[in-house]
């Protein structure tokens, strides 16, 4: 019988959300949350014999530490395989299952993940075996099936295939072998696709980042008015626009009212990528108008626009990145704005 270990963060172990991130990893016996399901679908064959569950925030701050305690486990239970996650689109949950397939190959533990393929958690080990998935929870039921049986697959030491036979992100692993044709004929074959405006696909992927310049400097900040822009959702208390948590496709503008400060008691953070709380207690930490009311006073800048702008980061697909940074300078430029503060997280 294959025995898994089992892999969570505080979320899905049922600990708690961000007030319970911080918590130091520890063991449970059997499945727990979505490890019932992964129980259901190794069936007969398998058991979940053992959970590993770790806050994510203590994970990704104290990473020595984590990783001694996957050792450990690992060690004290014996696994065949690890299943970390799945994760999602949860940043943090994606790099603590990356590490988590890190330590067990390292270990000679045969180790899969499931992650949204923008998840930071990606990159951070290209060797594991990552299976795509939706970016929450509500597609569970459709990855953990691919994740059980491609760990099966892991696990009996089967060949594994190529990324799109197997259902798993590619590794960036190159292996020889024969094709039905050679390497000149298929290059040829897709430039005749490319110049007809046929479909093709190429064979070496290159992952392409658009170069933006540097915005020029203001000329003369003393005389400048200046916005002032943040991805860590700061909203007025009650989320009137329903911000979301992550994955946010829109941007909001909110007037500042002339305030000199933001108080908890008007306005909040709803972000979901980080322990929100101290910018709830004082949004100024995200948002900084305490501190741009005393620059304008001081005669820094001329004037500080009486609105800000305001997205959640957390997940935001490049697409809407770019839309949004567009639309929101468009909006600052329409104010008269010579420069703004963009505050992130």
């Amino acid at each position: 019988m294959l025995r898994v270990g089992h892999y969570l963060n505080q979320f899905f172990a049922g600990i708690g959300g961000e007030e319970r991130a911080h918590v130091p990893p520890s063991v449970r016996d059997g499945p727990v949350g979505p490890g019932r399901l992964l129980q259901a679908l190794l069936g007969d064959l398998g058991a979940v014999t053992s959970t590993l569950v770790c806050g994510d925030n203590f994970f990704n701050e104290h990473l020595e530490d984590a990783a001694a305690a996957v050792r450990a486990w690992l060690r004290r239970v014996g696994p065949d395989l690890v299943v970390a996650g799945p994760a999602f689109a949860a940043g943090r949950y994606g790099s603590a299952c990356a590490e988590v397939c890190r330590v067990a190959a390292e270990t000679g533990v045969p180790a899969v993940t499931g992650m949204h393929p923008e998840n930071p958690g990606v990159v951070m080990f290209r060797k594991a075996y990552i299976v795509p998935t939706g970016d929450s929870a509500a597609d569970m039921a459709r990855a953990l099936p691919i994740i059980v049986a491609l760990g099966r697959r892991l696990a009996s030491g089967a060949t594994i295939g190529p990324a799109e036979r197997e259902g798993y992100l590619p590794r960036g692993v190159r292996r020889p072998g024969m094709r039905e044709r050679p390497g000149a004929e298929r290059a040829v074959a897709m430039l005749v696709a490319k110049l007809s405006g046929r479909p093709y696909r190429t064979e070496l992927p290159v992952d392409a980042y658009e170069s933006v310049p540097p915005a020029p400097g203001v000329r003369d900040l003393r005389r400048a008015t200046i916005g002032v822009v943040t991805t860590g959702a700061i909203v007025p208390r009650g989320n009137p626009d329903h911000l979301k948590r992550c994955s946010e496709t829109r941007w909001c503008r909110y007037d500042l009212g002339g305030r000199a400060a933001l108080s908890p008691e008007e306005f909040e953070c709803v972000h979901g990528g980080f322990y929100n709380q101290p910018a709830c207690a004082n949004p100024n930490v995200v948002l900084p108008l305490d501190a741009l009311r005393e620059l304008e006073r001081e005669g820094a800048f001329a004037r500080l626009l009486d609105f800000y702008c305001t997205t959640t980061g957390n997940d935001q697909r490049l697409a809407d990145c770019k839309r949004n940074g567009a639309e929101i300078a468009q909006a600052l430029q329409a104010a008269g704005a010579h420069g703004a503060l963009l505050v992130a997280t």
